[in-house]
């Protein structure tokens, strides 16, 4: 195959981890390795002005937290790197779950002293589900934390996924001295720098009394016994185990210090997985073949807030992509031509006129695509797995300042489209209302739409407990539903009917009652 070589290089993966486990600085430290950028920013600090390349939405500079996946590429030793950055915080989720249908591998990042939390423990479910390969980098070495074979313990009990450390540290805290690089048979020491790359020292034999001379005796004999531990424990490293999901490798490192960052970027590209087949519903898409197809997991508003422009992400699982070429829009069943592809560095873009399997490109995007459409060179494909899930929080929006009625409506077109909340018209009384995973996308909304569209928002409060979509084959009974509940009845942007439930009581009595219609809670159906 033409393109094999090329999709060899690929390694598209996803960072994920619970909030302020340290996964954006990772980021920044990994771009600074592959000379993607030559200052590293601070997530959130006063004293450095320069921010994160991943975080470049304003709210995000403010809060000092993602709250959108940033794609970033970037070449490193011979390899086409693709990172994608989640956001951590719960409430957007929904986006890192998108996120994880479209990357090969994830970097899982946990902090020293927390340990494994809950938002990880939710992804590491998504990461099973599709057997997507894990590697563990636990941050925070610089700081006091848990004992490493205690967070082993732990990553293996709450991750439900065999471990094995290929690096191991020297110390934590104040007193943390670097840590022994096992895949590479090497010794790295530590010195504390935020902006620039530390050296390591090359050492192959622990046992040497050499070690004395770079770590103090107690340290090294306490090092050559937990080796051997560690030897005698866990299973030795298989790639093949590791590709098929079974096991995680695990590095130990300080990412704001940029150490430990190096060796697992090393090892991350001798053994990640170039692009995968995709699971398509006609059949299994292999990334050699030639015909290019692929599908849009994300859709972003106003990147560039000089143009009120969206640009739908799109994931090349096959082939190649070329600029101006016709590729069929499988929903709308027409053909399309893309004169301006972008490749990405955070908010930054730059044309391209060819991508291959495995990269992430944008396309601009005038209200074309809806998460989840198909791109081919002509097939009848469809890629699945990229649901809406069934909102928890819901309110009314209602325009607070009654000149700008067209571009809030625009602001909330563009917004629902990325999939960050859903939009239900209500049959009833025609009101519009939002509805999120939690309560910090609100705020997100009403920030966004105030800088990004000129339109201020209010927010009145509705009690609802689930938002449900229904269907029946029977005609009639559908009909009978939707009277007898026309107050709790709505639209989704699709036109599609809901269900506002404002109980867990009220929803358990109409499965009973209604025996014909099937309710689904999340879009994909």
């Amino acid at each position: 195959m033409v393109y094999a070589e090329e999709i060899k290089r690929r390694r598209t993966f996803a960072i994920v981890s619970h909030p302020d486990a340290g996964k954006t600085t990772l980021t920044e430290k990994l771009l600074l390795f592959g000379g993607a950028i030559h200052v590293a920013g601070a997530v959130k600090s006063n004293k450095i002005k320069k921010t994160a390349t991943s975080d470049w939405m304003e709210i995000e500079k403010q809060r000092g937290i993602s709250v959108a996946t940033s794609v970033m590429a970037f070449d490193y030793a011979d390899h086409k790197i693709n990172i994608l950055d989640t956001p951590g915080h719960q409430d957007f989720a929904e986006d890192t779950f998108r996120t994880l249908t479209a990357v090969d591998s994830v970097i899982i990042v946990i902090d020293a002293a927390k340990g494994v939390e809950a938002q990880t423990r939710k992804l590491m479910e998504v990461c099973r589900m599709r057997k997507t390969p894990v590697i563990v980098f636990v941050n925070k070495l610089d700081r006091d934390g848990k004992d490493p074979f205690d967070l082993l313990d732990e990553v293996e009990e709450e991750l439900q996924i065999k471990v094995r450390p290929l690096s191991w540290p020297i110390d934590m805290g104040q007193r943390f001295k670097g840590v022994y690089n096992i895949y590479e048979k090497k010794l790295d020491l530590y010195t504390p720098s935020k902006q620039y790359v530390t050296e390591s020292v090359g050492f192959k034999d622990v046992n040497s009394p050499e070690l004395e001379k770079h770590i103090d005796a107690p340290l090294a004999v306490k090092l050559r016994e937990d080796l051997e531990l560690i030897e005698g424990v866990y299973p030795a490293f298989d790639v093949g185990t590791y590709l098929k999901g079974d096991i995680a490798p695990v590095f130990f490192g300080s990412a704001l210090n940029n150490f430990g960052v190096k060796e697992l970027l090393d090892c991350f590209i001798r053994i990640a997985p170039s692009p995968r087949p995709v699971q398509a519903l006609e059949r299994i898409v292999d990334p050699e073949e030639e015909n290019f197809t692929g599908f849009i997991f994300k859709i972003h508003a106003n990147m560039d807030p000089n143009h009120r422009s969206c640009i739908a992400f799109v994931k090349i699982c096959s082939g190649k992509f070329e600029r101006n070429a016709n590729y069929k829009h499988v929903r709308f069943d027409k053909i399309m031509r893309f004169s301006s592809p972008t490749a990405f560095m955070a908010q930054k873009k730059e044309v391209v006129d060819e991508a291959f399997a495995g990269d992430i490109i944008g396309l601009p995007d005038t209200g074309n695509f809806t998460i989840g459409d198909t791109l081919t060179a002509g097939e009848n494909l469809h890629f699945k797995g990229l649901p809406s899930f069934s909102p928890e929080m819901f309110k009314y929006i209602e325009n607070a300042d009654p000149m700008k009625a067209k571009q809030l409506n625009k602001g909330i077109e563009q917004l629902m489209d990325e999939g960050v909340a859903q939009l239900f018209t209500n049959r009833f009384n025609g009101r519009k209302i939002i509805g999120t995973v939690g309560q910090l996308q609100f705020e997100v909304i009403q920030y966004r739409l105030l800088h990004e569209y000129g339109a201020q928002c209010k927010w009145e409060s509705l009690s609802l407990y689930k938002a449900c979509w229904i269907e029946s084959d029977d005609a009639e009974a559908l009909e009978n539903f939707k009277k007898r509940k026309v107050q709790y009845m709505a639209w989704d942007k699709g036109g599609r009917d809901v269900y506002l439930a404002d109980s867990s009581y009220v929803l358990t009595m109409a499965q009973q009652d209604f025996p014909a219609i099937k309710f689904h809670f999340t879009s994909e159906f």
